[in-house]
C-alpha cells in the first residue's frame, strides 16, 4: 500500500498435536503480513502455560532450540501490530497472567472502544494493570468475581466489550475462540490432516501447516478446542455484519478466503472496476508493489493495456504501514522500492495502488518516477478516499493525518505530482464483494459507524492514562 497503514494483529490457536509449537510458528509465520512489530506463543501441556514473546519477526523471535523448549499438545500465537498500546516488549502477546482461576493467556486482534471506561473502572477499585495494551482488561473482566461465580466466565465476560475482537483464550485444558457479535475481523476453524482443530485469522495460515478450512467462526460465537474435540456456544446473538472491507482492500494475504471471497479475485475485481470507472489513455499499468498488484492485473486486462514493474520491490523490507512510525515509514520506503528508469523514461504510466493513508510516501515515490523521466503519471486507487479515522483494529484513529481529509480529490492530486488521480468509488468497491453491500464495514470511507465512537480509544491513550497513574 501506498501508504502507511497498520492492520491490526494476526492470531492462531491448535490443539492436540505434539509439535504445537512448531505448527503456530509456521502458521505465523503465514499471517506475519497482519503485524511486524513483535511475535509470540504460548503453550499447555495439560498443566502448565509456558510462553516465549519477542520484538521483531516470527524468524527472528523463535529460534530451533526455543520452539524445542515450548513442549505441550496446544498451543495459540500472536502476530502483532499496535493499534492500542506502545510498541515494546511489555505489550507482546499473547498476554499470560495467572489468578484464582489458574493461568489464562490471550491473543487479540481487533480494538476495544470501551477499553479506557473499563480499565479506569478496575483502577478505581485498586487493580493493577502491567501493559498498556486494551487486550488486558479482559483478564480482570475473567477474574472479576461477578463472573468467576457463573456456569460460563468467558461469555459473561465478552458481553461487556464493545469494539472488535477476535480472540485466542488458552487454559491449560482448552482454547476457546471468539468473535464479536458484528465479525469485524476474520477467524476460520480448521482441521489438521491429523483431525486436530485449528483456528487462525486468515485460511492462509491454515495453508500452512496442511490444514482444511472448516468454516468461519460466526459472530457472537465461542468456538472451544479440547480434548474432547470442538464444541460451540453463543454468548451474544449476532448483530447486523460489518465486516472490514478492508481486508479485502489491503490487509489479507491474497490466497486468504476472507468473508466468503477470495482476496485475490476481489483485489483483481476492484481493478477491473476502476479501469470501467477511470479510463485513460497510456502506454501501459504498472502496480505499486507489492499490494498494488492484484487491482493492477484487474485493470490492465479491463483496460487492454500491457501490465510491467517499473518499481522494484527490496523484498527484505516489511510492509512500510506496519511499521510504528512515520520515521521508519519513510526510511523503510527508501530501501524497498526501486524505480526502474529505462521502462518509466518518457513513458505514459498508469499507477494502480490498493489505497492512500497519510500520503507522504506516495508522494516521494511519484516525485522518482518524475525524476526517472516519466511523461505522464495516472494514478488510480482500488478503494474510496479514507477520511475519517478506524476504531476497530486499523492504525489510522487520527483524522489530521489522513491525506483525504478535508482535501478534495484535485487537492491530493496536486499534493501527489500526479496528472489525473481516481479512487474507486464506494458503490463500485461494494460490487466487488460478494455480500450485500450493508454486510461491510465502510466507516473510515463513510464516516458511518456501527458502535458509538464518540469517546473512542487512540492507540497510546492507555499508555498516557498509566503514565499519569505512576507519576
Amino acid at each position: 500500500m501506498s501508504g502507511e497503514k497498520k492492520d491490526k494483529c494476526g492470531v492462531f490457536g491448535i490443539w492436540g498435536p505434539s509439535d504445537s509449537a512448531v505448527q503456530a510458528y509456521f502458521a505465523l509465520f503465514a499471517q506475519q503480513h497482519r503485524g511486524q512489530e513483535s511475535a509470540g506463543i504460548v503453550v499447555s501441556d495439560g498443566e502448565t502455560l509456558q510462553s516465549h514473546v519477542g520484538m521483531g519477526l516470527v524468524s527472528e523471535v523463535f529460534t530451533s532450540r526455543i520452539l524445542n523448549e515450548l513442549e505441550g499438545h496446544a498451543a495459540i500465537g500472536h502476530n502483532r501490530y499496535s493499534t492500542t498500546g506502545s510498541s515494546r516488549l511489555g505489550n507482546c502477546q499473547p498476554l499470560l497472567q495467572e489468578f484464582a482461576g489458574g493461568q489464562v493467556a490471550i491473543g487479540h486482534n481487533g480494538n476495544l472502544v470501551n477499553a479506557s471506561v473499563l480499565r479506569r473502572m478496575f483502577e478505581d477499585r485498586g487493580h493493577i494493570f502491567h501493559t498498556t495494551t486494551d487486550t488486558e482488561v479482559i483478564f480482570h473482566l475473567l477474574a472479576a468475581p461477578n463472573h468467576t461465580s457463573k456456569p460460563d466466565p468467558l461469555a459473561a465476560s465478552l458481553q461487556h466489550l464493545q469494539g472488535a475482537y477476535s480472540l485466542v483464550v488458552m487454559h491449560n485444558d482448552r482454547i476457546e475462540a471468539a468473535r464479536d457479535p458484528w465479525g469485524f475481523r476474520p477467524l476460520v476453524l480448521g482441521e489438521t490432516q491429523d483431525g486436530h482443530p485449528c483456528v487462525a485469522s486468515e485460511s492462509v495460515a491454515l495453508d500452512a501447516i496442511g490444514a482444511r478450512t472448516v468454516r468461519e467462526v460466526k459472530p457472537g460465537e465461542i468456538v472451544t478446542l479440547s480434548d474432547k474435540g470442538v464444541s460451540s456456544r453463543h454468548f451474544i446473538d449476532p448483530q447486523p455484519p460489518a465486516h472490514c472491507v478492508f481486508e479485502h482492500v489491503y490487509f489479507a494475504n491474497p490466497s486468504s478466503k476472507i468473508f466468503g471471497d477470495t482476496v485475490q479475485i476481489v483485489r483483481e475485481k476492484l481493478g477491473e472496476q476502476m479501469a470501467k470507472e477511470a479510463p485513460v489513455d497510456a502506454d501501459f499499468v504498472m502496480p505499486m508493489p507489492d499490494s498494488g498488484r492484484s487491482a493492477a492485473m484487474g485493470y490492465a486486462r479491463e483496460a487492454k493495456l500491457p501490465l510491467r514493474e517499473g518499481i522494484v520491490p527490496n523484498r527484505y523490507v516489511g510492509r512500510t504501514f506496519i511499521q510504528p512510525t512515520q520515521a521508519q515509514r519513510n526510511q523503510a520506503v527508501q530501501l524497498k522500492l526501486n524505480v526502474v528508469g529505462e521502462i518509466v523514461d518518457g513513458q505514459r504510466i498508469i499507477v494502480v495502488d490498493d489505497s492512500i493513508v497519510r500520503g507522504t510516501t506516495t508522494r516521494g515515490k511519484i516525485a522518482q518516477l518524475r525524476r526517472a523521466g516519466a511523461k505522464e503519471i495516472h494514478f488510480r486507487i482500488s478503494c474510496p478516499p479514507i477520511r475519517h479515522g478506524c476504531y476497530f483494529g486499523v492504525d489510522f484513529p487520527d483524522e489530521s493525518q489522513l491525506i483525504a481529509n478535508n482535501r478534495t480529490v484535485e487537492q491530493i492530486c496536486e499534493f501527489l505530482g500526479v496528472d489525473s488521480l481516481h479512487f474507486l468509488s464506494l458503490e463500485g468497491m461494494l460490487s466487488c464483494v460478494s455480500l450485500p453491500p450493508e454486510s461491510y464495514c465502510t466507516a473510515c470511507y463513510s464516516g458511518k459507524y456501527r458502535l458509538d465512537v464518540s469517546n473512542p480509544i487512540r492507540k497510546l491513550d492507555l499508555e498516557r492514562h498509566q503514565q499519569k497513574l505512576f507519576t
